[in-house]
C-alpha cells in the first residue's frame, strides 16, 4: 500500500519524502488558510498556506537549501529557498535584512521576521508559505507530512 501511494504521489508531482529535517517556518503559528490550487494554472487559487503568528516572529527555512531570491515583490518582502530535489519554498511577507541570493541556509535557520499586513489574514500577521517543483505549486504541508492525500486514477 505504501509503495502504491508513493507511486501515485510521484505521478501527481507531489513530494514523496520531505527534505531532510523539514520543520515549521514560524514557531507558534497556526494554519488559517490551506492550500487550494486552481483547476487550471491560469485561474485564481491559493497556492500555499497562511499561518497566523505574532508580527516580528522569526521566519525560518523549513529545510536546508540556498536562497535564490530575497527582496520586494509588489511591496512585500519575499524570500525563496531552493532545496535539493528541485523543490523551492517561498515565504512572505518577510522583513529581510542580511540575507542575499546565494546564501546557504540550514533547516530552522532564520530568514527574517514576519511583517504585518498579509491580505486576507484574520490576525495581525500571517506568513504565506509556498512550495513549488518547477512550475507546479504543491501543498507545503506535505513537507511536514500534513498535506492532503489524494488518490489518482491509474
Amino acid at each position: 500500500m505504501v509503495l502504491l501511494l508513493s507511486a501515485l504521489m510521484v505521478l501527481a508531482g507531489l513530494p514523496v519524502a520531505a527534505p531532510e529535517r523539514a520543520g515549521w517556518p514560524v514557531d507558534g503559528a497556526r494554519v488559517v488558510r490551506r492550500f487550494d490550487p486552481p483547476p487550471r494554472p491560469w485561474l485564481p487559487g491559493h497556492r500555499g498556506t497562511d499561518k497566523a503568528a505574532a508580527p516580528r516572529s522569526v521566519v525560518r527555512a523549513a529545510a536546508a537549501g540556498t536562497i535564490v531570491f530575497a527582496g520586494q515583490v509588489a511591496g512585500r518582502g519575499v524570500v525563496s529557498v531552493a532545496h535539493p530535489g528541485g523543490l523551492r519554498t517561498t515565504y512572505e511577507p518577510v522583513d529581510v535584512q542580511t540575507r542575499r541570493p546565494g546564501d546557504a541556509v540550514a533547516a530552522g535557520e532564520a530568514l527574517g521576521t514576519l511583517a504585518a499586513g498579509h491580505p486576507g489574514c484574520p490576525s495581525a500577521a500571517c506568513l504565506h508559505w509556498g512550495l513549488r517543483r518547477g512550475a507546479d505549486y504543491l501543498d507545503p504541508l506535505t513537507l511536514l507530512g500534513l498535506g492532503r492525500v489524494r488518490l489518482l486514477p491509474l
